[in-house]
């Protein structure tokens, strides 16, 4: 068992596989699945200076796609957001998500209320594409600031 844990780490450490692991965590990390990516970005970012565009574009593009999954498992679960219809928060912030549109998803990129959001749109079936840029406009705004903001506090 120690030897497969072992081949797993190697197989995913920094930097050999640096982007490859960045895109795996962004994507997963933008699924319910509680875990952020920022610290596999900065990590990858703080061991190889010149990967910064690349590894805020391949975390941009796994995140959204991980958006995308959300997006869509919220258009067939019909049956589990209706279970909480009664709420007034809930009501509230579908009206909120309706008026807003597709706009609404530039909040994707918020802990904890981000990645529900995209799944709410899709149950909306607010359009899939426009969503998904804007979707791609906020994550990729996040990760740009925050590995900058940490570039800065932690130096190269």
């Amino acid at each position: 068992m120690d030897a497969w844990l072992e081949q797993l780490l190697t197989l995913l450490a920094l930097p050999q596989f640096g982007l490859s692991t960045v895109f795996v965590v962004s994507f997963v990390s933008a699924t319910l699945l509680p875990m952020g990516s920022e610290p596999a970005v900065f990590g990858l970012v703080k061991l190889n200076a010149q990967l910064f565009w690349p590894a805020i574009a391949v975390a941009t593009i796994g995140n959204t796609l991980g958006g995308a999954v959300t997006w869509w498992l919220g258009l067939v679960s019909h049956q589990v957001v209706d279970r909480y219809h009664h709420s007034s928060h809930h009501l509230r912030a579908l009206v909120w998500l309706e008026k807003l549109g597709p706009k609404a998803c530039l909040l994707a990129w918020l802990p904890v209320v981000g990645d529900p959001l995209c799944a709410v749109a899709g149950w909306l079936k607010l359009p899939f594409w426009p969503c998904l840029w804007y979707m791609a406009i906020g994550k990729f705004g996040r990760y740009l600031v925050l590995t900058a903001v940490l570039m800065g506090l932690f130096g190269r």
